[in-house]
């Protein structure tokens, strides 16, 4: 065989496999732990929120370990690193997420974190793949129909689906029966995810920063600083555009106590001390905040996250 068109088949290849992969969680779906009630209720300053119970759900359910399980082989199998979500809860801190609360130093101002923010800040994965599933009966045979939704972890943004419903099957093995269901979809499933992941490598990753004054803070967005005597917000936008990947951000809202920046394209690494590292939200937030706290400004902030993808820096102490 000529060696040119051999190079030429395995270089694809070899590109492929050197690619950087997401990383990605199998979780269940809301929708299937509401149906088979694993569900909590979460006091979110005030408001009731239902929302699900990860933890039990993995205790007694021997269905969802099973398709958990599954799904991560299969991808495995295709070259994407997963993190195990059963174990990410196992490590959470035995702490109840419901009286986690964090304040400001001085006022007492309080910011709520859920617990499912809590799991995601810890797992940190890229890629959230969301699964529900339902099985089937007619006579003898059995047949499942799943639902995969790739989820950017930051965005909250789908970004790949995979639907349908396998062929009758003799077979009473849920696992069997969902992989003969899912195999036909996972190769373009995949490719979708890819091709995201993709994306966030050259143009970075959204999120959204958010900046906000506490109410005994004697200064507002409004207030004039520097040499040119400008407005702190119009500063602070300056800012955002001179550090998101090719100045990519939409201003959704700008008032005197406050300004929202959504799709802010952040990088997905930066150097340190000679070492590439993950950026994420709270790191490039941290990095206005020092903004903010060096002169002229020698405004005293703090940072609060929430999920993967928000943070918001609190103006006018910690």
């Amino acid at each position: 065989m000529n060696k040119l068109y051999v190079i030429a088949l395995i270089f694809p290849w070899l590109m492929f496999s050197q690619a950087k992969k997401p990383t990605l969680m199998v979780v269940p779906s809301d929708n299937w732990c509401i149906t088979n009630g694993y569900t909590l209720e979460f006091d979110n300053q005030g408001i009731k929120e239902v929302i699900p119970d990860y933890k039990r759900a993995f205790q007694e359910s021997s269905d969802l370990l099973l398709v958990v399980s599954k799904i991560n082989g299969m991808m495995a199998d295709r070259g994407f690193p997963l993190k195990n979500m059963e174990s990410e809860i196992k490590s959470i801190s035995q702490v109840s997420a419901l009286d986690a609360m964090r304040s400001s130093k001085s006022t007492g101002a309080e910011v709520a974190e859920s617990p499912v923010d809590q799991l995601l800040n810890q797992a940190k994965a890229d890629i959230i793949i969301q699964m529900t599933w339902s099985v089937n009966k007619s006579g003898p045979n059995r047949s499942i129909t799943f639902n995969l939704q790739g989820i950017d972890a930051y965005s909250n943004k789908q970004i790949a689906t995979a639907a349908g419903t396998g062929a009758p099957s003799f077979s009473v093995e849920l696992p069997v029966l969902l992989e003969e269901a899912v195999v036909s979809y996972m190769g373009p499933f995949t490719s979708r995810l890819q091709t995201h992941f993709d994306d966030l490598f050259e143009n970075g990753r959204e999120v959204s920063i958010t900046v906000k004054r506490w109410d005994d803070w004697d200064g507002d967005l409004e207030s004039y600083y520097g040499p040119e005597q400008e407005e702190l917000g119009f500063l602070i936008e300056d800012w955002v555009a001179e550090n998101s990947v090719n100045g990519r951000f939409n201003t959704k809202d700008a008032t005197e106590n406050m300004i929202v920046f959504e799709q802010v394209r952040i990088p997905l690494y930066f150097e340190r001390r000679g070492r590439q590292r993950a950026m994420d939200t709270r790191r490039f937030a941290s990095m206005l905040s020092r903004f903010l706290r060096d002169s002229p400004f020698n405004i005293e902030n703090k940072i609060t996250t929430r999920g993967l993808g928000e943070a918001t820096i609190y103006l006018g102490s910690k």
